[in-house]
């Protein structure tokens, strides 16, 4: 009997796991001895957390990201078929979205696998239900282009979306976060709403929405937080 794929929620930064991932999660992840991990030192020191006696050394760790030859993505799923089930695990709160783990659930499906989805936090939806803008209608855009020029545009094609109803969710990395909010203020409409979400479930959580001409008078400082924007 084949195994299955198992979508694994992780902390948004914070060590009060219990607070954020539901019991039955950790106890299923604790049994794994098989995981495909966007990066394999974070998704060690995210099983230490959990158990302090996971048996790290018994663990196989399929790394899947960026440098990742799509050759290989194929063996990650050869315990599957010999009856073990694998976990999936992003650096930080839900895999697959701003992730590269797509690709391998992707393959599942084509090969018949079970994909099961764990519940656990994603910064994503947490910033857009706690924005008071648009649930019913929403796109998610990842990361913003890098270059000044580009990101205008960018950001001025959202604010034409959002200004259309639709609200827009997107992120930085985070020493890039006061750039973004420069970008922002500069190049959109005084009357646009956008939502700065930062260090989601921490303790240094920050959820506020307001006018762009609001921000201009109260700029934070958002540089090494984890930080989501929506604009609408």
């Amino acid at each position: 009997m084949n195994g299955r794929i198992y979508l694994i929620p992780v902390t948004l930064g914070g060590d009060d796991f219990l607070e954020v991932i539901p019991e039955k999660v950790i106890n299923l992840t604790r049994q794994l001895r098989f995981f495909i991990v966007e990066d394999v030192r974070s998704a060690r020191r995210f099983l230490r957390l959990i158990d302090k006696e996971f048996p790290i050394n018994d663990t196989v760790f399929f790394e899947l990201n960026e440098h990742t030859a799509e050759s290989d993505i194929a063996h990650y799923l050869e315990p599957v078929f010999k009856g073990s089930d694998i976990g999936v695990l992003s650096e930080a709160g839900l895999p697959c979205i701003a992730d590269p783990g797509a690709k391998i659930i992707a393959l599942a499906h084509q090969k018949r696998i079970t994909v099961t989805p764990l519940s656990g936090p994603s910064s994503i939806l947490l910033a857009l239900i706690s924005s008071g803008l648009n649930g019913q209608s929403f796109t998610f855009n990842g990361y913003l282009p890098v270059k000044p020029a580009e990101r205008s545009a960018k950001l001025r094609e959202l604010e034409k979306r959002a200004g259309e109803g639709f609200a827009q969710v997107f992120m930085e990395t985070p020493y890039r976060n006061q750039k973004m909010l420069e970008s922002l203020i500069t190049n959109c409409h005084n009357d646009t709403l956008l939502c700065i979400a930062a260090d989601i479930t921490l303790s240094s959580e920050s959820i506020r929405t307001m006018r762009i001409s609001e921000w201009k008078r109260d700029l934070p400082l958002l540089n090494d937080r984890l930080v989501v924007f929506v604009l609408q």
